[in-house]
């Protein structure tokens, strides 16, 4: 059974939920890297999504269009660009689909990772949400039952965020700290993190 509008409410209504209280989290971890506004970012930009969710239509690719414009009225920071654009490349993908097979997902990952790299001018390996979509794309490939997909995308979250906790920042604003970002959480990696644990527990 294919995941359709209803299930997209759903991951909305979760992270609607969820995001507010990884509000000063998300504000202070980025305070080390950052401007410390991540919590805001995000809890801004799924307010945006949410007040707009009701008029998303059944066609789900015009769904994570409207969806990542709601974000980007948010928001003018980075992240929530490349959010933005994330979305936006989703969006491409399902374009006339009502529903998509949860083996789509994967696919759908990669279309989001590729596109911020190519227009974040990122690269593997620089400590990013980057990294973090990598991961999920690459433990989620060939999965073809939803809960395995969402065990696997939690995993792979989870697993990033601490394989890269002791790496220098390379990419992006905080590539300026060096060495001093070693020890240290990415902001987007552990926004993504709180992303995919509030999605993957939408149906708990």
């Amino acid at each position: 059974m294919g995941l359709d509008r209803s299930d997209l409410l759903r991951a909305v209504r979760r992270l609607q939920e969820e995001m507010p209280t990884h509000f000063d989290t998300l504000n202070t971890v980025d305070g080390k890297l950052g401007d410390g506004d991540l919590g805001i970012t995000m809890t801004r930009g799924v307010a945006e999504i949410s007040a707009v969710m009701d008029d998303l239509p059944d066609d789900l690719g015009l769904a994570m269009l409207k969806c990542s414009q709601a974000f980007t009225k948010s928001s003018g920071s980075s992240f929530g660009t490349l959010m933005a654009l994330g979305m936006m490349a989703i969006a491409k993908q399902i374009r006339g689909q009502t529903a998509i097979e949860p083996s789509e997902l994967a696919a759908l990952v990669m279309a989001a990772r590729d596109q911020i790299q190519s227009r974040g001018k990122a690269e593997f390996g620089g400590k990013t949400v980057l990294d973090s979509l990598d991961a999920i794309y690459k433990r989620t490939s060939g999965l073809t039952d939803l809960e395995d997909i969402r065990t696997a995308a939690v995993l792979a979250a989870d697993e990033a965020l601490t394989e890269f906790r002791d790496k220098p920042a390379t990419m992006g604003r905080a590539r300026m700290f060096g060495e001093k970002s070693i020890g240290l959480d990415d902001p987007g990696m552990l926004a993504m993190k709180f992303i995919v644990y509030a999605i993957a527990r939408q149906n708990v």
